[in-house]
């Protein structure tokens, strides 16, 4: 067989711009990461600056963004004092774009913080005031108290240095789709050689030169060029969220292409398979049966059926155990008599009763 993560998919043979996973099974489900407090982290704190102080949740890869790299990141900030967080960019769905060295001044601390990260790094940040919101605070959005130190989770999702100092903003529409079509073929090298969260990353910078306030500018030809990397990103990301069991995201990823192509094969062929794992068999079924319908030849996704209704089959049987258990099993029915015996055996006894009473009879 070939490389089990390089495969031909449900809508026919794939070319370098996109994968897809194989294997199936069913209800795996791990607990929703609690991001409303300050995370406990417990490594070792490493001083950056008299005022910026770093503790490494999860290792990074590759060398350290230089100056002027345009670095993509998510993040969540809070008031240390308080514990009141003012910002996440993971609730947006929107990953923030930061030119290191051209940062607001408010900023001036985390800038510190990410120059000193790796790709797929995440990291706890503790930032004085000086170097946050300063002596005044903020008081539009986001609302901080003046003197406030501050604690920042950050996850840098990667940087580009392609166009040093250059904010998305300010490239034309073909920069956009080259650097994302640049990240997407990375993040496909990526995944040939299994590094799955390394290619993920990729896949999310390309996408976030692909956002909706550029997409909604776009029309024709341009907007065309631009899905053409942008839904491929989605997918792959989908593909590798379904690699590392986060089913959730993986389905999130597949809606995304869904709302712009409703008949996508492989956008329904891997949201069944994200829907299969957390065990909602229904609407994967659902999402089987609809893919089907464009590629009825499609082995991949007549195998998901069967699966899933050998699944079912299996869940029927348990059942029935189960309730043979509670109500026992059920009584063998008695055979009837036929009626004409019963007729035979009632005249039989009558018989023999007249007989009786005449025999008393004649004796008395």
């Amino acid at each position: 067989m070939a490389d089990p993560d390089v495969l031909s998919s449900p809508s026919g043979s794939d070319d370098d711009n996109d994968i897809v996973t194989e294997g199936s099974a069913f209800v795996h489900n791990e607990p929703a990461q609690d991001d409303k407090d300050l995370p406990k982290v417990e490594s070792e704190m490493e001083v950056l600056h008299e005022k910026v102080k770093k503790q490494i949740i999860k290792e990074g890869h590759g060398k350290k963004p230089p100056k002027l790299a345009t670095c993509f990141l998510n993040y969540r900030a809070w008031v240390k004092s308080t514990s009141h967080k003012f910002e996440d960019s993971w609730q947006e769905q929107r990953p923030i774009e930061l030119i290191l060295g051209k940062e607001k001044a408010e900023m001036a601390g985390l800038g510190i913080g990410i120059a000193s990260m790796r790709s797929g790094e995440r990291a706890l940040f503790h930032v004085g005031w000086e170097l946050g919101y300063g002596k005044e605070g903020n008081f539009s959005f986001p609302n901080v108290p003046p003197m406030a130190d501050l604690v920042y989770e950050v996850e840098l999702i990667g940087f580009d240095e392609a166009k040093e100092g250059k904010a998305r903003s300010d490239m034309t529409v073909e920069e956009r789709i080259e650097a994302a079509e640049r990240r997407k073929v990375e993040g496909n090298d990526y995944f040939k050689e299994k590094k799955v969260e390394e290619a993920m990353q990729q896949y999310e910078m390309a996408i976030a030169y692909m956002g909706d306030d550029f997409m909604f500018q776009l029309f024709g030809k341009y907007r065309d060029m631009a899905l053409a990397v942008k839904n491929p990103c989605h997918l792959n990301m989908a593909a590798c969220l379904i690699k590392l069991k986060r089913y959730e995201e993986a389905i999130g990823q597949c809606t995304i292409v869904l709302s712009e192509d409703e008949n996508n094969v492989k956008a329904l062929f891997r949201r069944g398979k994200a829907r299969a794992e957390l065990g909602q068999t229904d609407a994967a079924r659902e999402d089987f049966e609809k893919a089907r319908k464009y590629a009825p030849q499609d082995k991949a996704i007549v195998r998901e059926l069967h699966l899933l209704a050998a699944h079912d089959k299996a869940v029927y049987q348990k059942q029935k155990e189960i309730y043979k258990g509670i109500f026992g099993p059920r009584p063998e029915p008695k055979p009837m008599r036929s009626n004409w015996l019963v007729l035979f055996w009632q005249w039989l006894v009558a018989l023999v009763c007249r007989l009786f009473r005449i025999h008393r009879s004649k004796a008395d």
